[in-house]
């Protein structure tokens, strides 16, 4: 039986990436994202039909949708990669907003627990039971960058979700990890070449390396048997400034 994988924020970067490497190695994928011409070109480059699905995974009704979709297209859900996230502008932490603070925390957090909840719920309930969640986090979680509260705080909560989820799946034979990625080069870390704040207040460029390495991370925990778990893999620029950072 084919197994089923849904890649949140899979229009671009780490997503569309890891949505690409699940399809080569056999999974059935569904797509989703905010926006559907995105996501449309991530199909095309999946090698197999690719179900697309757009959503605001902050709205908690729409989760919900995509999921009984899910459930009504596929019959199961074998994976899912939580990967839906945005950044944070550099905002010295006395003049972050209400606003910008909450923007933050709704899609990398609340967004996170929505879909991995909606997921947990149909591995629980389907027939064979169980599955596997595994949640983008980030390094910044351990060791954040200047004015990054909101992106660090949200991370850092993230890590506590995957090991809540870890421990209650347990009954259900529903596994949960999480991959921490540090400077791959996709859009979003595009601003590392050019040259970003450091912690003693200098600005310099950051080494990156291929997100090709990410998703190939993400199938070896993708593929292992429910019995076993990556709980926690951190793939980083061999030579970027964290360990030692500040």
């Amino acid at each position: 039986m084919q197994k089923v994988a849904v890649v949140t924020g899979a229009g671009s970067g780490i997503g569309r990436a890891v949505a690409i490497a699940l399809g080569a190695a056999g999974f059935r994928i569904v797509l989703t994202g905010r926006r559907r011409a995105p996501l449309e070109e991530t199909a095309q480059q999946v090698c197999q039909a690719a179900l697309v699905l757009p959503v605001d995974v902050t709205d908690a009704y729409a989760v919900a949708e995509l999921f009984r979709q899910v459930c009504e297209n596929c019959g199961r859900i074998d994976l899912l990669f939580n990967n839906a996230g945005v950044a944070a502008a550099a905002v010295p932490f006395e003049d972050l907003s209400a606003q910008q603070w909450r923007a933050v925390i709704e899609t990398n957090l609340t967004g996170a627990f929505l879909c991995a909840q909606a997921a947990f719920r149909l591995m629980q309930a389907q027939r064979p039971q169980g599955g596997r969640i595994i949640n983008n986090g980030s390094i910044s979680s351990a060791a954040p960058r200047p004015h990054s509260a909101p992106y660090t705080a949200s991370k850092h909560a993230v890590t506590g979700l995957t090991k809540s989820i870890s421990l209650d799946g347990r009954a259900y034979d529903i596994a949960c990890g999480q991959i921490d990625i540090g400077n791959a080069a996709t859009p979003m870390a595009s601003a590392m070449q050019a040259g970003i704040q450091q912690a003693d207040g200098s600005l310099r460029a950051e080494p990156t390396f291929d997100s090709r390495h990410v998703a190939e991370a993400v199938v070896y925990m993708a593929s292992l048997p429910l019995d076993a778990n990556v709980q926690s893999l951190t793939i980083l620029a061999t030579k970027m400034p964290f360990i030692g950072r500040g």
